[in-house]
């Protein structure tokens, strides 16, 4: 059984593991950052340090020890931040934080995110209006479903009570050190715990506790 309380931010993710823990400042749950990504992004990249970093195009700025492959699209607003790695053909759309140290790989498609430091999405991964936490790593072919199929407003839903986010783009939210198997679907308004794992080809929905091992729907089980 969870408790509301897990969906928090206090709970879910480590605000010293990112560039942007000014943006979850006064807020409770992690999704309430989605509509000022974009806004946010801008204002943060104008005052990083040109030492550090280099605006290459209007609104996108990369760090100076980044690796960004030249078949990777960087849309504005971004930040790429320290060692950070840009693959082959990814594809960033825009209004994304890729953290230190962070990979987006091959043919990965980013929007209106926040990739905290060491996330890992390296292979086809798409991730859209989504908060993954610090080492959080998407396996191959996994993703974020962010719309509903009937268009109706995305409600997050846990044992510990329902959340109406007024969002009608919602993908996932993951805590810190999460593991998300291969070829997996993270439906819209899913918000995975803390060090929680999902295994291969899932399809989730609602909020898996912390320390937890989703093997398929109605069979969650604790670490032991």
């Amino acid at each position: 059984m969870s408790d509301i309380t897990e969906l928090t931010i206090k709970e879910m993710l480590d605000l010293n593991e990112t560039i942007a823990a000014s943006l979850f400042e006064g807020k409770t749950y992690p999704w309430e950052v989605l509509p000022e990504i974009k806004e946010y992004i801008v204002k943060l990249g104008e005052s990083l340090p040109a030492d550090k970093y280099d605006e290459v195009s209007e609104h996108v700025w990369v760090a100076k020890n980044a690796k960004v492959f030249p078949s990777a699209y960087l849309g504005a607003p971004c930040i790429i931040d320290e060692e950070a790695e840009v693959r082959h053909c990814a594809f960033i759309r825009g209004a994304a934080i890729v953290g230190k140290g962070a990979v987006v790989g091959n043919s990965v498609e980013l929007k209106n995110v926040v990739l905290f430091n060491k996330v890992q999405v390296p292979h086809y991964n798409y991730v859209g209006d989504s908060v993954l936490g610090y080492k959080a790593h998407m396996g191959a072919g996994s993703i974020t479903s962010n719309v509903k199929s009937d268009k109706t407003l995305v409600v997050v839903k846990s044992d510990g009570g329902n959340i109406e986010t007024g969002f009608k783009k919602f993908g996932a939210m993951l805590g810190d050190n999460v593991e998300v198997g291969c070829n997996s679907v993270l439906n819209p308004g899913t918000v995975i715990g803390r060090a929680s794992s999902v295994y291969p080809t899932s399809s989730v929905r609602g909020h898996v506790p912390a320390g937890s091992i989703y093997k398929r729907a109605g069979e969650i089980v604790r670490r032991t």
